[in-house]
Formats: structure tokens, C-alpha cells, sequence
């Protein structure tokens, strides 16, 4: 595990590119974090980071966003409004689990399949995934995030 502390939305930016610059095709994120704590602001960061230059905002109500034209395609989901797995199951966000790009789920501890911080992730229907990240973002105080970061995949 590592853990970074921001202290601004710019320093969490800045984490999110980095991890961005070097994010390979099939990467899963699994992002926690409380309303507010910095998540699509990391997410804007990888996505600069990728080579995106457009406008990147959170997908709470069209569920996922997809912004192609740099490095790696990102899909952004969040289940912030899915309360139950069926929910979920029935959205049919499964197809972002083997990404042709790289995918991010805020809210990812919604998702059965994605059991964050319980060991290793499975897809029910296909089995292991590979290349799965866990990263929380925790407010600290008004002016500081936690950001931590962990392998959960092969």
C-alpha cells in the first residue's frame, strides 16, 4: 500500500496524472472516497495524465463517461445513485470490468464484483480480473486528503 497526502485539489490532480502516465490497457480502478473528498478531481488528473484534453466531469447521473482521443480510451462510471447489486447487475456495466482502455468505478464498494479491500476481486461471470487498483481517497481536514493506493489484482 501507499499513501499520499494532498493538499489542494491540484496536488490530487497531480497524483492522478501520474498514475495516468503510466496506466496500461485493461487497468481497473476501484475509487472510494465520501462525497466531496477529491475523486473526480483525481480522475481528472488520469485522464490528463492519458492524454485527454477535454472536459472531464463526474458521470453521477448518465452512470458513464467515456473520453477517448489520448493514450488509453477512460471510462468513468459511478454508482453513487446504485444502491443494491441488482441495480447494478441490471445497469449492465460489466463490459467496463475487461476495459479497452482503462476503467475507474467511483462508489466501487457498491459493486459486488469489486469487493474493495476484501482480497482479490472476481467477475461471477468471467472469473479473476487482472490488473485491479483500490484507491480511497479520505478528508483528512478541510485542507488535506489521505490518498492511498493498493494492487489488488495479479
Amino acid at each position: 500500500m501507499v499513501t499520499h497526502i494532498s493538499h489542494n485539489p491540484e496536488e490530487t490532480q497531480a497524483l492522478g496524472e501520474a498514475w495516468g502516465r503510466t496506466a496500461t490497457l485493461g487497468e481497473v480502478i476501484a475509487l472510494r472516497g465520501d462525497l466531496g473528498a477529491g475523486k473526480t478531481q483525481w480522475v481528472k488528473g488520469l485522464a490528463r495524465g492519458l492524454g485527454f484534453e477535454g472536459r472531464v466531469h463526474s458521470p453521477t447521473f448518465t452512470l458513464a463517461n467515456v473520453y477517448a482521443g489520448g493514450r488509453l480510451t477512460l471510462f468513468h462510471l459511478d454508482l453513487y445513485r446504485l444502491e443494491t447489486p441488482e441495480q447494478i447487475r441490471s445497469a449492465g456495466l460489466e463490459e467496463y470490468l475487461r476495459p479497452a482502455g482503462v476503467t475507474v468505478v467511483e462508489w466501487a464498494e457498491r459493486w459486488a464484483e469489486l469487493p474493495v479491500g476484501q482480497g482479490r476481486p472476481v467477475d461471477v461471470v468471467n472469473g479473476p480480473l487482472r490488473r485491479v487498483f483500490w484507491v480511497e481517497i479520505e478528508t483528512v481536514n478541510e485542507a488535506e486528503r489521505r490518498i492511498v493506493y493498493a494492487n489488488l489484482g495479479d
